[in-house]
């Protein structure tokens, strides 16, 4: 067993709860948003909420290479607002990040506005209130709003992710204060997110992706599943996406209406990756000299103007969910490129 970790230091602030957003402000260890006072006695009642030692260490997080320890994870629970029963989420969203496949080291330090989008599923998500439904992805919902925003505090301040040093991200995205939803298994008519990575439906699991904020797609003319994957595509098919400049694993967030119709007109999970992949394509004619050259030498296209340059190596790559309330609406999330892929780690629960 690894050695702990170092215990949190408290200290003691006058002057109120204005006061204590001051100092945390000055010292950088917010969002930029008034946090809730770390006291010994929240701590601790959130510590009751995991069979884990207080200092044992998570994860190390780059770039400070900074010791997550659950005491650390509680704390920054806490000042995000949460409830106590969210930390295991938390705790497992950590786990998730700190694998190498998620490659977190270049997600804090890139320029590109890559945010972990974390998908909850199986019973936890009812459990503690985590919104699959209308707005899944917008306010108004404390699970998901805290949880997402626990994780970043955590990025932050002990991974060191600080805008402009650890993170520097050109323009950033707002979906890197908080992001975190459940997928709405009961809409799904396949498999959820979860069973797609081999687990039962009674297993919790956190899914950690490494994207950009939602990229809405409409269509509320199509009325077969044919026409709204052809829709898809087109949106998916965009020029300026890292899936496009490097490949990877991109989400298609499909909303119920939509996977209602899809699946009515007998398409699978499978099949909808295959549709994707074939037709989710950019004209190579219609990029620049330069770009052009890169998709060439590096992905060894063919060096044609008719040439369709595919955003994913295989149908595999490419993931799906189903989230949301009623709507002719989905979404996809762009994702950072080969270099990062998403994860999956189940919860654990007391």
């Amino acid at each position: 067993m690894s050695a702990p970790g170092p215990a949190a230091k408290t200290f003691r602030l006058g002057g109120g709860y204005s006061a204590v957003n001051h100092h945390y402000q000055g010292q950088g260890w917010t969002d930029g948003l008034p946090i809730v006072p770390p006291t010994e006695g929240d701590v601790r009642e959130f510590l009751r909420c995991t069979d884990r030692e207080s200092r044992e260490v998570v994860a190390v997080l780059p770039p400070r290479q900074g010791e997550a320890t659950v005491e650390r994870i509680a704390i920054n629970g806490v000042m995000a607002g949460c409830r106590p029963e969210y930390l295991p989420v938390v705790i497992a969203a950590v786990e998730a990040l700190a694998d190498p496949a998620f490659n977190l080291d270049s997600i804090q330090a890139t320029t590109h506005p890559v945010a972990p989008l974390i998908i909850v599923n199986g019973p936890i998500a009812k459990e503690v209130g985590i919104n699959s439904g209308y707005n899944a992805f917008g306010q108004g919902f404390r699970a998901n709003v805290t949880i997402g925003r626990a994780l970043r505090l955590v990025l932050m301040n002990v991974g060191g992710g600080l805008p402009g040093t650890g993170d520097r991200s050109t323009q950033g995205n707002p979906a890197k204060i908080a992001y975190c939803v459940a997928e709405n298994e009961e809409a799904n008519p396949w498999s959820t997110l979860a069973a797609d990575a081999g687990f039962d439906r009674h297993t919790s699991t956190v899914t950690a992706f490494p994207c950009e904020g939602p990229h809405n797609i409409q269509d509320h003319f199509s009325n077969t599943g044919f026409g709204i994957l052809l829709t898809i595509a087109g949106a998916m098919a965009q020029a300026g996406s890292n899936n496009l400049l490097d490949r990877g694993w991109p989400l298609l967030s499909l909303g119920p209406e939509h996977a209602a119709t899809i699946a009515r007109d007998g398409y699978d999970k499978p099949s909808i990756r295959k549709f994707i992949f074939e037709h989710a394509r950019f004209p190579l004619g219609r990029l620049g000299d330069e770009y052009r050259n890169q998709q060439v030498t590096r992905h060894g296209v063919v060096d044609d103007p008719a040439t369709m340059v595919p955003i994913v190596e295989s149908p595999d790559a490419i993931s799906i969910i189903v989230v949301g309330g009623a709507g002719k609406h989905s979404s996809w999330q762009p994702t950072f490129g080969r270099q990062t892929r998403p994860v999956t780690v189940p919860i654990a629960r007391r």
